[in-house]
């Protein structure tokens, strides 16, 4: 072995040997239980970034032990075409060179989208390979590709043909800048700094007014009604009369309706069912006309006469003006209050009246309420399995369609009269009058109705039927919490529909990396952060220690220095390693302990193995990591190599075959998390018949004496504190003078102060824990860590009294 380790060159090697060795393949095997993980694809928009990475980390560390405990495991590879989103990468790209997607045309600007797509699919898989996930990559999948375009095809004519999907004529968010739809999912609600416009309506049949507040001077072109609420008293005798729409001169009813604040400014609304949501809401249950004035590019429209072409700014500038010579500006404050944005390209949502496309979740999400209910699905942590249900009970009818140039082609067919024919390849003619010249729909599905088939389209569903029945369904999902609606809950739903079965039974949200400096990390502010960044300088081990370390149900900030200490564990079973497969000369591994620390060492692997086992079993990967940095740096390195060497170095040939069979267990247990550096350990072990990837996961020893050094431990703290060397014989004082290693005469520390003060330590600790508000009150582990400061003052006091 080198005598330092350095992971560069390292763990490329073994990426490439693995998945080179088939190590990663996953084909039917009916003699074995399959373990699956569909992993949700990262956009095809850019590089990952450090939360991608952390995803990988946590899912290829449960796929590793899986694998080494005999599963058929698959971890499926693969990446999203993400639709508006990737259309907005490469139109912001084209906008370096002065460009835009219509001066390039539709088919020009389509193949563009494809070399974007062959470039960063490839950086995507280079980035999956350098973190170490350990994905079947011969199966790796692309939701354009054309098999998952087929079954793309066949869900919504699937769903169209049960009746729930449907077009209709509703507000939706509309991007100017995209000219499409977006799901409320699309959209960021910002505050901003405007102006608050009061303006006076004249009564229609006599003197006085009615005064309105608005935002948006401009869309006052399309006010159909003023509403005002049943109960104030201030109005109620205006209701059925008729007011003047300034400008427009248009005659429109005042109405009555619940649904208007009465406490925001006048408590009277303009109606503007074109413009709104909420006005949208009233106008339909009051029947009320709908007139838009604002066209899809975000200009006034025709119906906004002699304003037509112009920008709503400039548009509220000609309102303004003509309020004030007719009079009808009543005053003009700040206000302050959130509008939605496109999430991807920031230009400001407009309400819209459009043609849609829509998805019915009544019936569709039923049975996977059912089965979140039930528990069949479980989110972790419970939380987020609250979240996932109230989310889905809330889900509105699903917008699946978009007005972009990029993504699924809507399987509906036109013909000349304008009936529609949904099929999933070309029909001969038109299903209605049979007219032969059919067009079809230039609008593109909703990115997110692919995703709702990934794990089972990867599959080949529905034509591989032996793949289906080998890994459909599958076990676990990791993801972030903001994908619960985009992906996970209509993964269930289509699922249930199309295969009668979940297609996971765990659902593990992990928390959020944000910057060092606090906030999500974003490219676009410098804050993001390229996980092959730290895989260059730690290492691919070092970040997915790091990552895990950080890893909870709480949003954290991205952590150098957790990554840094996983570089060290690294270095540190590194040199161990070496110490013993140099002071052992090959000997044979086997299980011969004749001391106390090799029973202890073989205990303490046994009892970390249960525990490991334990908290991956519920996702609780920080902890994990924990319980394997002080196996390995405390307990192996510290205590038990420092202890046993001597016997190594003298040529105990018991000691030597107990030490290398310690070493591949603790190998074991560490390489789901670390595969790189133990395999290259492993691979310098003698007789080795398979590597360590596939090497049957131990079964846990027994763990009696795993607190068979705890003497010898606190001995060694009390004597680094105090000076003070409690009474050991035996063994106990040989592993503390090999460990501790003091110096001659030492050990005559003032007994008596260490004494005093750890009878205050006792009377304190005794004093919190007959506290009944502190025992009550307090959290179940600051309350159990008391009892167990209390028990070791105790033991201290004993072993120096003694």
């Amino acid at each position: 072995m080198e005598t330092l380790y350095r992971p560069e060159g390292v763990e490329e090697r073994w990426e490439q040997t693995w998945e080179e060795e088939g190590h990663y393949n996953a084909d039917p095997d009916p003699a074995r239980e399959s373990f699956v993980i569909a992993h949700p694809p990262p956009n095809v928009t850019g590089d990952l970034h450090m939360g991608h990475a952390l995803q990988l980390s946590l899912a290829d560390t449960i796929i590793r032990m899986r694998r080494m405990q005999g599963y058929n495991t698959l971890f499926q590879p693969g990446f999203d075409h993400a639709g508006i989103s990737t259309q907005n990468a490469v139109e912001k790209h084209l906008a370096q060179e002065g460009k835009t997607r219509q001066d390039l045309g539709r088919e020009a600007f389509v193949e563009l989208v494809w070399e974007w797509l062959h470039e960063y699919g490839g950086k995507i898989m280079l980035q999956f390979r350098r973190i170490g996930a350990s994905m079947d990559y011969r199966r790796e999948r692309f939701t354009m590709d054309d098999a998952y375009v087929r079954a793309v095809m066949r869900f919504f004519v699937h769903l169209y043909g049960k009746g729930w999907i449907y077009r209709a004529n509703r507000i939706i968010n509309w991007c100017p800048f995209h000219q499409t739809s977006l799901s409320d999912l699309e959209v960021a609600h910002v505050e901003v700094d405007d102006a608050l416009t009061y303006v006076r309506y004249p009564l229609a049949d006599g003197d006085g007014h009615i005064t309105i507040a608005t935002v948006r001077p401009a869309t006052i072109l399309a006010d159909v009604a003023v509403a005002v609420h049943p109960d104030d008293d201030r109005y109620r005798h205006l209701v059925n009369r008729e007011v003047i729409v300034p400008v427009v001169g248009r005659r429109v009813p005042v109405i009555a309706d619940e649904r208007v604040e009465r406490e925001f400014a006048t408590g009277a609304l303009k109606v503007t069912p074109g413009h709104d949501p909420l006005d949208y809401e009233i106008g339909r249950d009051h029947g009320l006309p709908e007139i838009t004035v604002i066209g899809p590019d975000g200009r006034m429209n025709e119906e906004a006469g002699e304003l037509a072409g112009l920008t709503q700014q400039e548009a509220d500038e000609r309102v303004l003006e003509w309020l004030k010579e007719h009079g009808q500006l009543e005053n003009r404050e700040s206000y302050r209050h959130k509008v939605a944005l496109c999430d991807r390209c920031q230009s400001r949502i407009e309400p819209r009246i459009s043609l849609q496309w829509w998805c019915s979740m009544t019936e569709l999400r039923k049975p996977a309420l059912e089965a979140l209910r039930a528990r069949r699905v479980r989110f972790h942590p419970d939380s987020q399995h609250r979240f996932a249900i109230q989310s889905l009970e809330d889900a509105p009818d699903w917008n699946i369609s978009r007005q972009i140039w990029w993504g699924h082609q809507l399987p509906v067919w036109q013909c000349p009269d304008g009936h529609i024919t949904v099929e999933e390849t070309e029909p001969e003619a038109c299903a209605e009058c049979g007219l032969h010249e059919l067009t079809r729909s230039t609008d593109v599905l909703d990115t997110w109705f692919s995703s709702a088939l990934w794990p089972f389209a990867t599959l080949g569903w529905p034509e591989d039927t032996e793949d289906l029945r080998t890994f459909y369904p599958g076990n676990l999902n990791t993801t972030a919490r903001d994908i619960i609606r985009l992906w996970e809950n209509r993964m269930i739903f289509s699922g249930l529909e199309l295969l009668g079965e979940v297609p996971f039974r765990d659902v593990v949200i992990h928390s959020t990396v944000h910057a060092p400096t606090g906030g999500r990390m974003s490219k676009s502010l410098g804050t993001g952060m390229n996980p092959l960044a730290a895989i260059e300088t730690y290492g691919a081990d070092a970040t997915r220690y790091g990552l895990m370390k950080m890893a909870s149900s709480q949003d954290v900030r991205f952590s150098e220095g957790a990554i840094d200490e996983g570089r060290k564990l690294a270095n540190k079973l590194w040199n161990v390693a070496r110490l013993i497969l140099q002071a052992s000369e090959g000997a044979t591994p086997a299980e011969r302990p004749r001391t106390l620390e090799e029973r202890w060492i073989l205990a303490r692997l046994s009892q970390t193995q249960r525990e490991v086992e334990r908290l991956l079993g519920e996702f609780d990967f920080s902890h994990v990591v924990n319980e394997l940095y002080h196996l390995t740096f405390d307990d192996f390195c510290d205590w038990y190599a420092e202890a046993v060497k001597g016997r190594l170095y003298e040529g105990d040939a018991d000691a030597r075959a107990t030490a290398v069979a310690a070493l591949e267990l603790l190998l074991k247990l560490l390489h789901p998390a670390m595969p790189h550096v133990t395999e290259e350990i492993w691979s310098n072990l003698p007789a080795r018949e398979t590597r360590l990837i596939v090497a049957p996961w131990p079964t846990a020893g027994d763990e009696a004496d795993a607190g068979a050094l705890r003497p010898v431990q606190e001995a060694a703290v009390i004597f680094r504190r105090s000076g003070v060397l409690p009474k050991l014989e035996g063994e106990e004082r040989r592993i503390f003078d090999a460990v501790v290693k003091p110096a001659e005469g030492s050990g005559d520390g003032n007994a008596a102060a260490e004494i005093e003060r750890l009878q205050k330590e006792i009377a304190r600790a005794e004093g919190m824990l007959s506290n009944d508000h502190f025992v009550k009150n307090a959290p179940t582990d600051v309350v159990e860590a008391e009892r167990e400061k209390l028990a070791r003052y105790k033991r201290e006091l004993d072993a120096i009294s003694g």
